[in-house]
């Protein structure tokens, strides 16, 4: 999931930053490649390679400026995600075999962006409170209670696990605007 803000530096860390943003998005996989519609499979394995794909993971979202990125944004079909706790100002959160347990009734809908679909930005609806279960890189259980904003990061990862992308929970119209921007920036880009 993509941060919204903008950040304001000294030019020459704000010229480093933009730098590690390019690389990272560059590493990020982007809309239309296949791995994005496919859905994530469990971990079984529970190693020292699994927590160094969380910290890279992690690296690569706070590098992209995103609050929020799943393996298979990565091209790793694992049901892993990582996000920023408090949107970015917290520290890094990462779920292993994530599966909400419980869904509060109230929903609202919000704008979303995607780091695997730039400069794009949709409405859409998510529960505003939830539980999840999931296990953390040592395969110890864990439990999150989560609301508000964290939630919807939590919903936007897990979407993407599942090989749902905000393209499609949004209202037909976004939607057609949404790919005829990205269209045309793939166009630019030939």
């Amino acid at each position: 999931m993509a941060d919204v803000e903008t950040h304001q530096e000294s030019p020459q860390i704000e010229a480093a930053a933009d730098a590690r943003r390019r690389a990272a998005l560059q590493a990020i996989r982007q809309w239309g490649d296949p791995v994005l519609k496919t859905r994530a499979r469990d971990v079984t394995v529970f190693d020292q390679a699994l927590r160094e794909e969380l910290d890279v993971m992690g690296q690569l979202m706070h590098d992209a400026r995103g609050v929020g990125l799943a393996a298979n944004q990565v091209g790793t079909l694992h049901r892993v995600l990582v996000y920023a706790v408090d949107g970015g100002e917290g520290p890094v959160r990462s779920l292993v075999n994530p599966e909400i347990e419980w869904r509060g009734d109230e929903v609202e809908v919000g704008q979303e962006g995607c780091l695997s679909l730039p400069g794009v930005g949709v409405d859409v609806e998510r529960t505003v409170h939830l539980r999840v279960r999931a296990q953390d890189g040592f395969g110890e259980s864990i439990v999150i209670e989560a609301s508000g904003f964290e939630a919807r990061i939590i919903q936007h990862e897990m979407d993407h696990l599942d090989g749902v992308l905000i393209l499609d929970r949004a209202a037909r119209d976004q939607r057609k605007q949404a790919l005829r921007s990205l269209r045309a920036a793939i166009g630019d880009a030939a």
